[in-house]
């Protein structure tokens, strides 16, 4: 079974940083690829950033592009979200998400799912 757990999220001013961490259980983390959605009150599921599994293919939704940036330390089977220059809409729960096949930016294309971490941006 995979589990995996995030953390980091909290409450930021407009214009700040934030860095998310998800650790994953399993001896194959090294296998998968992994993902960050968000989820805003009202609103579905959206597709952030997603990186393959030795880290050399990193994707972003256009609206975080140039601000997020996604890694992976296999080692430490831990996948980092560091988030700059953050704005009010970034206020939303973000899950870590992995899976070895599948879509990349889609919830359908991820099997294990963390519980999310609140993320909350004042302005």
């Amino acid at each position: 079974q995979v589990q995996l757990v995030e953390s980091g999220g909290g409450l930021v001013q407009a214009g700040g940083s934030l860095r998310l961490s998800c650790a994953a259980s399993g001896r194959t983390f090294g296998s998968w690829k992994m993902g960050w959605f968000r989820q805003a009150p009202g609103k579905e599921r959206e597709f952030v950033a997603a990186i393959n599994w030795n880290g050399g293919t990193t994707y972003y939704a256009d609206s975080v592009k140039g601000r997020f940036t996604i890694s992976r330390d296999n080692a430490k089977n831990t996948v980092y979200l560091q988030m700059n220059s953050l704005k009010p809409e970034d206020t939303a729960v973000f899950y870590c998400a992995a899976d070895t096949l599948g879509a990349t930016y889609v919830v359908g294309g991820y099997k294990y799912w963390g519980q999310g971490t609140q993320v909350t941006v004042s302005s």
